[in-house]
């Protein structure tokens, strides 16, 4: 198995270990992401889950057009606040068109282990394409766990028992950031990963002390989101 596909395995098995015991009334807490709860959240990383097993079914030649980094740059720090209503109202439909809550996270337990699966029998030197672009699979993978650890964040905010992002998938996001933020920035070194991530994905705001850090830096804040 290629790191990027640990990783991967890694961060879907620790979503899998904090929704798996969840009640209907559990997966209805808030999170992060605005007018999501933990069901919507977790829907949109099943639909992910799914897109990858599309994905990884379908090679296709290089070169690549994007990295895991530059492959973000489709997706700005600030997007368009109509568009992303738009995109989160479309989401809470398709969740809200299974039966309860506990009916996706049934799904994602089925769907995750197998994109998992896929991700380590994938040739590490193919390409696949996604969302316009094209993609080195480990690049691919890399994107997928960069997604999959922000929205654990995101659903775990009101969980008290919910699992960590492992290890292994908090150094590929870290990674990702600091792509995005550049060699010639430094993020504060006050900072724990997870509170970098909170705030290079907008989750968090920057403090006074860490605008003084990062400099004009600071106005590339959010990295993504």
């Amino acid at each position: 198995m290629t790191a990027p596909a640990d990783a991967l395995v890694g961060a879907y098995d620790a979503i899998t270990a904090t929704v798996l015991p969840l009640s209907d009334d559990d997966l209805l807490r808030a999170t992060r992401c605005r007018g999501w709860v933990v069901a919507d959240v977790l829907h949109h990383l099943l639909s992910d889950a799914q897109r990858a097993l599309i994905t990884f079914a379908s090679n296709v030649p290089g070169p690549s057009d994007v990295d895991h980094v530059s492959y973000w740059s489709a997706f700005p720090g600030s997007p368009d606040p109509v568009a992303s209503r738009h995109s989160a109202w479309l989401t809470r439909r398709a969740a809200s068109a299974f039966e309860r809550p506990t009916a996706i996270a049934a799904v994602w337990v089925e769907t995750a282990p197998a994109a998992g699966r896929a991700a380590a029998a994938a040739d590490p030197g193919s390409f696949v394409a996604t969302q316009g672009h094209v993609l080195a699979v480990p690049d691919f993978i890399a994107t997928l766990v960069t997604e999959a650890v922000v929205h654990h964040l995101d659903l775990c905010v009101d969980l008290p028992a919910a699992a960590d992002p492992p290890e292994v998938a908090l150094d590929v996001a870290v990674s990702t950031m600091d792509g995005l933020l550049s060699d010639e920035v430094v993020r504060p070194v006050s900072w724990s990963r997870t509170e970098y991530l909170l705030k290079a994905s907008g989750r968090e705001a920057l403090t006074p002390r860490d605008r003084l850090a990062l400099g004009e830096a600071a106005g590339w804040f959010p990295l993504l989101s």
